[in-house]
């Protein structure tokens, strides 16, 4: 599709697609001069610069401020820039950023005029529509409703009123149509003393139809009575054909007189508006097209309008927000909301704008649907106390037009509810603290963090690590508690992380001390790229902990520099910021577009309230799966800490939410690595909720003595050293120091040498005294024994007695034989300590050189 400005009559208007284009004038001045032109800049996803350039493409110093401020939805800003002499070139530029499903609205540029030119080269005539009645005139005119012109027109042509028309600025007159049920409208009269209404049908102005024609549609007869609807609640009837407002103190659901509070109760001061017979005071319509004004001061109740693309508008006026008196102190961040229930029944590109206005500055979309929407409700919190204006405003299709073709488009607000609205009416009375000096029904405001006990309507403070309620203070349950690993701060307003954590595994603790990543961490994750190719990334800040649960993370629109120090610094208007625990900017690179510099915008919010901190993955409906992340590479247990959004939108119905998962990585020093899943590379793989993980030595535990060992010297000179070593690889940080080597007194190695080798030798000599001992003993028991042996023989012999059977002194042996069939000595000491009785005995044979007589 082909992008470029677009010509729309009395306006040009820009591109709505995310592609950069420019609309460049070329023109050569004899003197000094200036430029001055009128603009609408409402949507902050298109970028509008206006710069000027010499003719060597060189940008002029006169352009200070290139970017153009928006503009409140429907009016008109203005800007001009001081020219040269010479040849000056000026470009408007924009650049659509299509990241959403959202409408794009274009900007619209017109009465572009120029001073320093010495002459004209000629004269234009008029275009069709437009006249000009005296010469040498500075612009042409446009011709009025139920006229017409044709090119160099001198005045306008009236149309046959009563076949013909034409909207302002015509070329020709349209025949008139056959009236139908789309050219009236329906309203309902105030109500009268009886409490009726009267049912009133009206042409749709300006009317255009026929009702002569033969399918015309006639209007139906007016005055039929029907029974009013109740007043609305804070309000009553006197009797009178008007609804009055309650008296202060006092309280009325809109069918019933008001009634005063019951003592120990408040009023609860608000707006609810359900019935819609009479618009409330404090609400106004209106109508506004941006390329003219002919539906301007268009009474719009009929929601018509005077084309399709018209802006139909309804307006809430509310002069401040206030927290009833017992909550003063106890609302926290939250002073109010606004809730408004509707639908929207639409066969083309129609889309509904929920503004705001703050102080009457800026009118600022904060929401906006587009199509048909079936009946829900949306809730707008409110932070500060000022003067709001509420804007909605209908558009049936923002293509130029000047016809009714969707008329039946249309969009329906059954309900509106402002709660604490400063001058509102109560439908409805609280519970309040009295005074501890009872004095009737008067209300005392509780101090911060105090809840109204039920029994006494006294004010009594939270218990500890407890969060107040911002929408109720009465009874205990108000307190809410606070998450895991969280605490509350001195007010019970937030509850926050001090950067510290504990957790018990398998017997040994393991405390965490965040504290050094407490500042602001920050992702630059992409690049992506738009349907039509423009390169962008996402910006994340991330505010982990801190003392009270201060916010630290900024994220800013339509700036250069991330120097978020040099920002505040420099200014003090802090519209462009947005601070939370976590948001996100998208960054235009500046190669992307052409730009000077790099571009930021569409800041969010992602997260603003604190849930807690723990070890499991799971907290409130917020799960981290398994494999989201790599798996981790040590046992220690990551950290997770979660987040969730108060502001909720079309697509996130309940806020949205974030969870940051810490994890101990000694090689990752300082403030270590921020990624997304692998699996959803822009943070979130659902638009609501967002993973982050962040890598650190700084997220290991602290260091303890089971996470060292001792290592033990040799013994040197009579001592010992003993020296303690991180266990490898070393999964912790800071905690405790390795304890100093320890030195011992010790006996050296020589000594128990020579006592080793004294006592080897000592027992050596014994063993071989031993050993001889008990050979000679040996030698001696077989003596005896071969003794004795030979003394039992010579008893059984037959010859006479001899001196002895044995050798004879000097006798020669040296051819004795003997043959014995000799025991064991074992056997022979067994047999000898038994003293056995049988006949046990050698057999000796004994050969000598004697005679055989002997």
């Amino acid at each position: 599709m082909h992008s470029s400005w677009i010509p729309r009559g009395n306006y040009i208007e820009s591109n709505r697609d995310d592609c950069t284009v420019s609309l460049i004038y070329a023109v050569h001045l004899k003197k000094s001069g200036y430029v001055f032109f009128e603009y609408q800049y409402v949507d902050n996803n298109i970028f509008f610069e206006f710069f000027i350039q010499n003719d060597q493409c060189q940008e002029m110093d006169t352009t200070t401020d290139k970017w153009v401020k928006l503009t409140d939805n429907g009016e008109w800003g203005s800007h001009s820039v001081m020219l040269k002499s010479g040849t000056n070139i000026l470009y408007w530029r924009t650049t659509g950023i299509l990241m959403g499903s959202k409408a794009v609205k274009p900007v619209l540029v017109k009465n572009i005029t120029i001073e320093g030119v010495a002459y004209t080269s000629e004269c234009f005539p008029c275009k069709p529509g437009t006249f000009s009645n005296k010469p040498g005139s500075f612009n042409c005119q446009v011709c009025p409703r139920n006229t017409y012109s044709e090119k160099g027109a001198k005045e306008c042509i009236r149309c046959k009123e009563d076949s013909q028309f034409s909207e302002e600025g015509s070329s020709e007159c349209t025949e008139r149509p056959p009236c139908t049920t789309k050219d009236y409208f329906q309203i309902h009269t105030p109500c009268d003393e009886e409490g009726k209404t009267q049912i009133m049908y009206k042409w749709i102005e300006p009317k255009i139809c026929r009702e002569d024609l033969t399918d015309a549609i006639r209007l139906p007869p007016s005055g039929e009575k029907k029974d009013c609807p109740p007043c609305n609640p804070g309000f009553y009837n006197n009797g009178s054909s008007s609804c009055h407002p309650c008296p202060p103190g006092t309280f009325s659901d809109g069918t019933k007189d008001c009634r005063p509070c019951p003592a120990g109760t408040e009023p609860a001061l608000g707006f609810e508006y359900k019935w819609w017979n009479v618009l409330p005071g404090n609400m106004k319509t209106s109508c506004f097209n941006v390329g003219n004004s002919k539906c301007d001061g268009m009474n719009i109740q009929s929601g018509a309008g005077g084309s399709d693309n018209d802006y139909l508008i309804l307006n809430l006026h509310i002069p401040g927000f206030k927290p009833p008196t017992s909550m003063t102190g106890a609302m926290g961040s939250e002073l109010g909301r606004i809730t408004f229930v509707f639908e929207t029944l639409c066969s083309a590109d129609c889309v509904l704008y929920f503004m705001v206005d703050i102080n009457r500055k800026s009118t600022n979309v904060v929401e906006s649907w587009g199509g048909t929407k079936e009946k829900q409700a949306y809730t707008h919190i409110i932070f500060k106390n000022a003067t709001f204006t509420f804007t909605w405003a209908f558009q049936r299709t923002n293509q130029g037009q000047d016809n009714r073709r969707f008329i039946n488009d249309m969009v329906k607000i059954y309900s509106i509810t402002a709660t604490n609205a400063v001058d509102g009416v109560a439908s409805s009375c609280r519970a309040c603290a009295l005074g501890s000096e009872q004095s009737g029904s008067s209300c005392v405001p509780c101090p911060p963090g105090h809840y109204i006990e039920k029994e006494t309507n006294q004010c009594k403070e939270c218990p500890p690590d407890t969060y107040l309620s911002i929408h109720q203070v009465y009874g205990k349950e108000a307190c809410i508690p606070c998450g895991p690993g969280s605490k509350s701060n001195q007010d019970h307003s937030v509850c926050y992380s001090d950067c510290f954590f504990y957790h018990e595994k398998e017997n040994q603790s393991l405390h965490y001390d965040f504290s050094n990543l407490s500042s602001v961490g920050s992702l630059m994750n992409g690049p992506s790229f738009t349907s039509k190719g423009t390169k962008y990334f996402h910006f994340f800040n991330i505010s982990l902990c801190g003392h009270e649960g201060k916010k630290m993370a900024l994220c800013t629109n339509n700036i250069t520099d991330f120097t978020v120090k040099e920002i505040v610094a420099g200014s003090d208007d802090y519209t462009n910021l947005v601070g939370a625990f976590v948001c996100q900017s998208t960054i235009i690179p500046s190669e992307s577009k052409g730009f000077r510099a790099a571009l930021s915008s569409q800041s969010i919010i992602l997260a603003d309230t604190f849930l807690g901190v723990t070890v499991e993955t799971t907290l409130q409906n917020i799960n981290i799966k398994e494999d989201m992340f790599p798996v981790p590479p040590s046992q220690i247990p990551d950290v997770h800490f979660f987040y969730k959004s108060s502001t909720t939108t079309t697509s996130c119905i309940n806020g949205r939410s974030t969870a940051v998962k810490m994890r101990c990585n000694p090689t990752k020093s300082g403030a270590g690595v921020i990624s997304v899943p692998s699996k959803c590379p822009a943070g979130t793989c659902d638009g609501c909720t967002f993973y982050f993980l962040w890598e650190s030595a700084e997220a290991c535990p602290l260091c303890t003595e089971h996470d060292f060992h001792e290592i033990e010297g040799a013994c040197k000179r009579g001592f010992q050293e003993t020296l303690y070593v991180w266990n490898e690889p070393k999964w912790c940080i800071k905690g405790i120091s390795l304890p100093e080597k320890k030195l011992a007194t010790c006996e050296t190695v020589d000594f128990w040498l020579k006592v080793g080798a004294g006592v080897g030798a000592f027992t050596a000599v014994l063993l071989v005294a031993l050993t001889c001992y008990f050979w000679k003993k040996n030698q001696k028991l077989e003596y005896k024994y071969s003794k004795l042996v030979m003394t039992t023989n010579s008893k059984e012999c037959e010859l006479p007695a001899a001196d002895s059977c044995a050798i004879m002194e000097g006798e020669d042996n040296e051819e004795e034989v003997v043959y014995s069939n000799k025991q064991s000595l074992l056997r022979k000491l067994k047999s000898l300590a038994t003293k056995e009785k049988e006949d046990h005995f050698e057999s000796v044979q004994l050969k000598t050189s004697r005679s055989p007589n002997i």
